[in-house]
């Protein structure tokens, strides 16, 4: 397969009274039709991570190829269309524009590539059914569940069929029904359409979806663990990581990368 997302050597030092490196020397990469999930306590970098990821920030030094291209080093109108065309984002707080139905809101990627109506009617239509949420179209934002919102964010974010999908803590604001709906939603996604997904999130249930999972710690590489078959054996994993991260310097020290 080949590689979707290319991280290379990434270095991000935010300058102030107290300058602090946020990334050191990141490097990884997200084959197409990989689901992956970035995990770290607070502080780690994985927001910076997906920010630089996104175009909205930028790295010190490395190189983030995006299929092959790099669009830190695109000019301002060709970035946004790269963005456009190339990434879907999904947010914790959903993002939807309240003055639009649901229906609205995800058809916003292909109103903007000015699609002809038709084809926008059969995208929305189509990617609605998948995500079950056709009954919810025409309602606004206020009128439906937080599940049923982040659904909607889904397909605004993979209707216009992008490259990679950047999900940053998508399940933050759910409870746990909802946050097993969207991860399912996510999962079935990246298992029939092959869509590639990288999510950064706190959740260690959430994580257990994605088929690897990548742990930073003090803004560099710490480990990274693959699931097997069982989701159940797979979350026991990502705990164990989990409390070594939260551990001792001198904890991590028999850790093998």
């Amino acid at each position: 397969m080949a590689n979707m997302l290319e991280v290379k050597h990434i270095n991000k030092t935010y300058k102030g009274q107290v300058s602090y490196q946020a990334l050191k020397q990141i490097s990884f990469s997200i084959e197409e039709g990989e689901f992956t999930a970035v995990m770290g306590p607070s502080g780690s970098g994985k927001t910076t991570l997906l920010n630089i990821i996104s175009t909205i920030d930028r790295p010190d030094s490395g190189d983030i190829l995006i299929n092959g291209e790099n669009p830190h080093r695109l000019k301002r109108t060709k970035l946004a269309h790269f963005r456009r065309k190339q990434l879907g984002f999904v947010f914790q707080d959903f993002n939807l524009l309240d003055t639009l139905t649901i229906g609205e809101n995800i058809m916003l990627p292909l109103t903007l590539e000015k699609e002809a109506p038709s084809v926008i009617e059969e995208k929305l239509h189509g990617i609605a059914a998948k995500l079950g949420i056709v009954n919810l179209l025409n309602k606004r934002t206020f009128e439906v569940s937080g599940g049923q919102r982040q659904r909607a964010a889904i397909a605004r974010a993979v209707i216009h069929k992008p490259s990679l999908i950047l999900a940053d803590e998508p399940t933050g604001n759910l409870d746990s029904k909802a946050t097993k709906d969207v991860m399912e939603t996510l999962q079935s996604l990246n298992r029939d359409d092959h869509v590639t997904a990288l999510m950064v999130t706190h959740d260690p249930v959430s994580a257990s979806y994605c088929r690897r999972v990548i742990f930073i710690k003090d803004g560099e590489l710490f480990n990274e663990i693959y699931r097997g078959e069982n989701r159940q054996v797979f979350y026991e994993q990502i705990l164990d990581v989990l409390s070594m991260l939260g551990g001792n310097a001198n904890d991590l020290s028999s850790v093998r990368l």
